[in-house]
């Protein structure tokens, strides 16, 4: 499973999704799904947000195995 970390880095830049999705050329909806978990990213997409944020994607986006 990916877990992320964007809620936490938007609110440090003063972002709100819809300013975030305009970044990085997707819907807001997009934005809510990811953070909510719903939905993950692909490694374009992951690696825009990080740099947005201008951290590893690391930073942003965890996997976890479930075992």
């Amino acid at each position: 499973m990916i877990y992320n970390r964007m809620k936490e880095h938007r609110a440090r830049l003063g972002l709100n999704q819809e300013e975030l999705a305009r970044r990085v050329g997707v819907r807001r909806e997009t934005i809510g799904n990811l953070e909510k978990g719903k939905y993950n990213p692909s490694l374009v997409l992951a690696w825009n947000i990080a740099q947005v944020f201008g951290v590893p994607i690391e930073e942003v986006f965890t996997v976890e195995n479930e075992e």
